[in-house]
């Protein structure tokens, strides 16, 4: 296959560093996906030597796109809630440039990175108006997305809803922590989505994460003006969308 139809991505998540070589055509996996467990404490200079583990087991020599949990901006992380908060104060370009080469390196927040493999690869809607795209997991993460372009780094899980903030309310984390039934847990998803729908106006939502592949279990039991879409991507949303960007800056917004 031709290079250009190819891209790499990983990625960094809380248990899991994952990556895989990507067809840009179809966004399928060409090959395994290759996991190592994160390390811990999962500092940049780990992180980078798990991720430069990961490309040359895989052989690859091209870009590299790699999500990260939080928001980032150029070189530098400005949050780094879930991860280590030495990422805060560390120019990230150069960490994982020592590691990986002299290599074009993108980095995106791991949401819309989900949210651009949505738009490229997922439901035809995701590309059309204001959408925006969420992922209920230990949190809730969220990508807005603009006729298909990003606008990068929303944080809509920080959002207070009722005084608490929305993932600590509505995120399939708080529903199994908690021991909620799908008829207990909507109400709380359906109230932060109404807080997000009167603000933002959407077009539509996109629901991604682990728990969107039960979307029949509990997407008939909320009730929005807004439609909502379970998006179809699920766990490889993130390495596909990683890979994406690497090799298309053009789908984030200026």
């Amino acid at each position: 296959m031709h290079e250009q139809q190819l891209g790499f991505g990983i990625d960094i998540g809380g248990s899991g560093t994952k990556g895989a070589l990507v067809n840009l055509h179809t966004g399928e996996f060409v090959g395994e996906r290759i996991k190592f467990e994160t390390p811990k404490p999962a500092t940049p200079e780990a992180v980078a030597a798990t991720a430069a583990r990961i490309v040359k087991q895989a052989g690859w020599d091209g870009p590299v796109g790699i999500t990260l949990p939080g928001v980032v901006r150029g070189s530098t992380m400005l949050t780094a809630a879930n991860i280590d908060p030495s990422w805060l104060h560390t120019n990230i370009h150069e960490v994982f440039g020592a590691h990986l080469g002299d290599r074009p390196i993108t980095f995106l927040n791991d949401a819309d990175a989900a949210g651009l493999a949505e738009v490229a690869y997922g439901n035809p809607q995701a590309k059309s108006g204001a959408v925006i795209f969420l992922t209920l997991g230990t949190g809730i993460g969220s990508a807005f997305l603009v006729e298909g372009k990003l606008f990068p780094n929303t944080e809509l899980g920080h959002l207070f809803v009722d005084g608490e903030e929305a993932e600590k309310l509505a995120s399939s984390g708080v529903k199994k922590s908690l021991g909620l039934s799908y008829q207990e847990w909507a109400p709380r998803l359906e109230k932060v989505l109404s807080e997000y729908e009167r603000l933002f106006n959407p077009t539509a939502f996109v629901i991604g994460g682990g728990i969107s592949r039960k979307s029949a279990r509990w997407l008939p039991l909320l009730h929005l003006a807004t439609p909502i879409i379970p998006a179809t991507l699920l766990n490889r949303a993130g390495i596909v969308g990683a890979a994406l960007a690497a090799r298309e800056p053009d789908y984030i917004a200026d």
